[in-house]
């Protein structure tokens, strides 16, 4: 799962308070990580699509920076409209996982002319459980290790540097302040009476075995967003691009030419 960490971690720039990567011309693709989700977990996708036409962000996103009473939902989509303000972007393609997905529908919510397209994976914004349940409590390793295979449909791709990970993140009091009110701000911030209203193409992947965020959510996401499209990969968690990556991208990019995208 790691391959990706080095070559993207290369192409990581800082400019003022962001830090991002960017390749590729073409339309404008964002892509918005999670909670646990760094920046490698989406190397496959980047390299896929900045070689195929597309130009390709993926900022960090400051879940652990912000003052705590920013630290949320709204306050994460205002991040973004900086950051494509700084980046001269107009509009673009949000890519979202869990908390991601998130951040993409709020955001699309307040500013749907920025929103050319939505793509949305494992997301986050429906099911109230699928930040907290996604998040372990602090424990010794060996319940991390459980939590974090959990995620995934095949267990060896929590691998021991994302095991550490999370297992230094949990153990840091900031950080689990923070993660715990990213959480209370996500239900807070149910989209399900708004998501009738976003009328941008939006094509939702998803693992048929996501224990987090169930197959069922991704139906209620296609039910109602009115001009979506919903596919299913198979022997699969909640983070289809970095457990699937080639399918995911054949999807992804197949609905894009259908739809002119």
């Amino acid at each position: 799962m790691m391959r990706n960490e080095k070559s993207m971690t290369d192409k990581l720039k800082t400019e003022g308070k962001f830090t991002y990567a960017e390749a590729g011309e073409g339309p404008a693709i964002i892509v918005l990580h999670g909670l646990m989700g760094a920046l490698s977990n989406f190397g496959d996708t980047f390299n896929h699509f900045s070689n195929n036409g597309y130009k390709v962000f993926i900022p960090e996103l400051p879940l652990y920076t912000l003052p705590l009473l920013k630290t949320n939902v709204k306050n994460l989509a205002k991040f973004l409209k900086e950051f494509m303000e700084f980046k001269g972007l107009e509009n673009a393609i949000l890519l979202g996982n869990s908390l991601g997905g998130h951040i993409g529908l709020y955001f699309t919510k307040h500013y749907p002319e920025k929103v050319n397209a939505l793509v949305l994976t494992g997301s986050s914004g429906l099911y109230e459980k699928a930040m907290g349940d996604s998040f372990p409590k602090r424990g010794d390793r060996d319940y991390v290790t459980k939590k974090a295979q959990d995620v995934f449909y095949d267990p060896a791709i929590a691998t021991e540097e994302l095991i550490d990970d999370i297992f230094k993140i949990i153990n840091d009091r900031n950080s689990v302040i923070r993660t715990l009110a990213i959480a209370k701000s996500a239900i807070r911030h149910n989209m399900a009476n708004d998501l009738p209203e976003m009328k941008q193409p939006t094509c939702i992947i998803w693992g048929k075995q996501d224990a987090v965020t169930p197959p069922e959510v991704a139906e209620d996401f296609h039910k109602l967003l009115p001009d979506s499209d919903l596919f299913w990969i198979d022997k699969c968690g909640h983070a289809a691009m970095m457990e699937r990556p080639e399918e995911f991208n054949k999807i992804l990019h197949d609905w894009f030419i259908s739809r002119n995208i």
